[in-house]
């Protein structure tokens, strides 16, 4: 073009004219390569978009600002049909990947503790031939109490101990109640299988108006049955040992201690060497030992009310808390039960 005035109707169709040109190249392009060639060829220094505004100050005065608006206008859409089309480069290389290489592993949660405990208890009674089974949350009163030889005017039944549900009570079963123990399950157990042997393992919750270092309102038991002809406290006292070594370690001392229960006769509690002070004495144990749980031969009343004949059978019973059975256990030195269900992730993933 020359030095004189230019044509401004020439001159906007030449600008559009190299537009199109370069828009139908740089679809056209393979590569981030040639996109750079286009851009140097039409809007570097001396490319066909920057020689046609250098002629600019050719143009009547009067039709400068338009032309210049629309110069801008070219120039925007040129470089944003670079940028896409780059862009489009490096979707498809993100896209690609080398199936070869380790994933990264997500986040996996794990099992509670008390879940955690429950299922090596389990484990460790099936391998000398107890059963697992499962009763009622919410019981009736003959089962949890009357059936056990609770007579009506002990302690256990009383509304400060026990959580009774405000329901008319069964004509025949009494008030409903939340589970107190798992021996509620002793009798349901003798008439499910009406006949011994009887290798009972039934782990449920509970539920107490107790609330401390060593107690929740609601907590996990596993009650023991075994009923059978011939069966002594020889019987139950090699049962527990069994149980003491494989779940909680050689170096754990166990020990008897005389006690009452209605539903059992004779009865014992079982204490362990404390594993928060290996004995020594804490805040939780006090004196070195923990009670663990009750146990004793299964009363005579209890077996028939099970409709079983207590003249030719015999059994013992033994019910513990889970969650304090696991604070137990070696190397875990959990001082207060609560802990265990709090909502402390810093403390529950150490697990």
């Amino acid at each position: 073009m020359q030095e004189e005035t230019i044509n401004t109707n020439k001159f906007t169709s030449v600008l559009l004219d190299v537009k199109n040109e370069v828009l139908a190249q740089i679809v056209d392009a393979s590569s981030i390569t040639e996109l750079e060639e286009l851009r140097i060829a039409y809007l570097g220094r001396n490319g066909k978009v920057t020689n046609l505004i250098k002629n600019i100050k050719n143009l009547p005065k009067n039709e400068k600002k338009r032309v210049g608006s629309l110069i801008n206008e070219v120039k925007n859409t040129i470089l944003n049909a670079l940028a896409t089309q780059k862009n489009s480069f490096k979707e498809s290389a993100r896209d690609w990947f080398d199936a070869s290489i380790p994933g990264e592993k997500p986040i996996v949660g794990r099992l509670h503790l008390v879940t955690q405990a429950i299922r090596e208890i389990s484990n460790t009674f099936e391998k000398i031939g107890f059963t697992r089974v499962r009763y009622p949350e919410v019981e009736w009163d003959w089962y949890a109490f009357e059936s056990l030889n609770i007579p009506k005017n002990h302690p256990a039944r009383d509304d400060w101990e026990t959580f009774f549900i405000d329901t008319p009570p069964h004509a025949r079963y009494g008030l409903m109640a939340l589970t107190p123990h798992t021996s509620s399950g002793q009798v349901r157990e003798m008439m499910r299988v009406k006949e011994p042997p009887i290798r009972m393992l039934n782990i449920a919750k509970n539920y107490r108006r107790q609330s401390d270092i060593s107690h929740v309102p609601m907590f996990h038991q596993f009650e023991g049955l075994v009923i059978d002809e011939g069966i002594s406290i020889i019987h139950l006292k090699g049962t527990l040992d069994y149980f003491a070594r494989n779940f909680f370690g050689k170096d754990r001392k166990t020990r008897l201690r005389p006690h009452h229960f209605q539903f059992t006769e004779p009865s014992f509690e079982v204490d362990i060497s404390c594993g928060v002070c290996n004995g020594k004495g804490c805040r939780l144990c006090k004196e070195g030992w923990l009670e663990l749980g009750g146990a004793g031969m299964v009363h005579p009343t209890v077996l028939k009310n099970g409709k079983i004949n207590p003249n030719k059978y015999s059994g013992f019973a033994f019910g513990w808390g889970v969650e304090r059975t696991f604070m137990m256990k070696a190397g875990l030195e959990i001082g207060d039960i609560r802990l265990l269900y709090s909502t402390g992730l810093k403390f529950l993933r150490q697990f």
